[in-house]
C-alpha cells in the first residue's frame, strides 16, 4: 500500500498540488479549478484517484483531506519545503560548510523557505550588504553572532545600541580583543546599553554571521574548503525568522556574558 500511496501522492502534479492546497482547508470544485488553474475534465480523475486512496473525503460539497490525508500531506511539506530551498540555490548550499549547523536543525533547513543568495560584484566586495544594513537599521530586536571582525560593524551597531534597540551579541575572543584595541569607545556604548547584552563564546565559532531580528535572517557560511568568499543568505519568511533564532541560541548558550573591558 505504501508504494501505491507513493505513486499516488508523487507520479502526478495535479494530486499533489490538490493534497496541499486542502491543507489549507476545504474546497469546492469551483475554489479548486481556480487555485489550481485547471479544468473540471482534468481534475475529476485524480480526486477520484486520492478518494480510492483514502486521502480526500467529499463533504457537503466540498473536498476535505482525511485523518490520513493529514497526516501524509503533513509529513510532505518539510521534504518539498526542504526541495524547493535546495533548488532555488542549489550550487550555494552544496558548497557550504553546513557541519556547523547542528544536525537536528540542519534537517530542518526547508524552513528557510525562500531565500536570496547575495554575492557583492568586485566593486563592493568588502562592503556590508545594502540588503543587510537597511534591514538592520529598521529592526529593534536584534540577535547577532560575529566570529569576524568588520571595520563597518563597531559603528553600526553602536548606533543601533544607542537608538534604544534590544541586542544580544555574541563574539569570540578575537573579535572582542579587537573592539577593545581599535574600537574601545564603540564597545563601551555597547556594554553600557541597558538593552544590549555583549557575550564572547569560549568555543572556536565556525559560523562567520548569523543576524536575527524581527523582520528578516542573515547567515554567512564558510565554504567547504573553510574559506570565506563574501556570500550570504537572506530569508523575511516567518519560518525562517524561527529557525535562524534557535541556531543563534545555540551558540549563545556556548557563551559567556562580557562585564566590562
Amino acid at each position: 500500500m505504501s508504494s501505491s500511496l507513493c505513486d499516488t501522492i508523487w507520479l502526478s502534479e495535479k494530486r499533489k498540488n490538490l493534497l496541499l492546497l486542502l491543507m489549507e482547508g476545504p474546497r469546492d470544485i469551483e475554489q479548486i479549478k481556480t487555485s489550481l488553474n485547471v479544468t473540471s475534465k482534468a481534475m475529476m480523475p485524480q480526486i477520484k484517484i486520492l478518494q480510492k486512496q483514502g486521502l480526500v473525503l467529499q463533504k457537503e460539497g466540498t473536498y476535505v483531506l482525511s485523518e490520513i490525508g493529514k497526516l501524509v500531506v503533513g509529513n510532505m511539506l518539510p521534504l518539498l519545503n526542504t526541495l524547493e530551498v535546495l533548488e532555488e540555490n542549489r550550487e550555494y548550499w552544496a558548497s557550504r560548510d553546513t557541519s556547523v549547523i547542528p544536525n537536528e536543525q540542519f534537517m530542518r533547513l526547508g524552513e528557510m523557505g525562500e531565500c536570496m543568495v547575495i554575492e557583492p560584484d568586485l566593486n563592493h566586495l568588502f562592503d556590508l550588504p545594502r540588503e543587510f544594513t537597511e534591514n538592520l537599521i529598521k529592526s529593534r530586536c536584534i540577535m547577532s553572532s560575529l566570529s569576524y571582525y568588520h571595520p563597518l560593524y563597531p559603528s553600526l551597531y553602536s548606533r543601533l545600541a544607542k537608538s534604544g534597540a534590544e541586542m544580544k551579541i555574541v563574539l569570540t575572543k578575537a573579535v572582542l580583543n579587537r573592539l577593545k584595541d581599535d574600537c574601545r569607545n564603540e564597545l563601551e556604548t555597547l556594554l553600557n546599553s541597558e538593552n544590549t547584552v555583549v557575550k564572547v563564546c569560549e568555543e572556536k565559532l565556525h559560523l562567520p554571521t548569523i543576524a536575527v531580528t524581527e523582520k528578516f535572517v542573515y547567515i554567512c557560511l564558510f565554504n567547504k574548503q573553510g574559506k570565506y568568499d563574501h556570500r550570504k543568505v537572506m530569508s523575511f519568511d516567518a519560518s525562517a525568522l524561527r529557525w535562524g533564532r534557535e541556531l543563534f541560541i545555540y551558540y549563545n548558550e556556548l557563551s559567556q556574558k562580557v562585564i566590562d573591558i
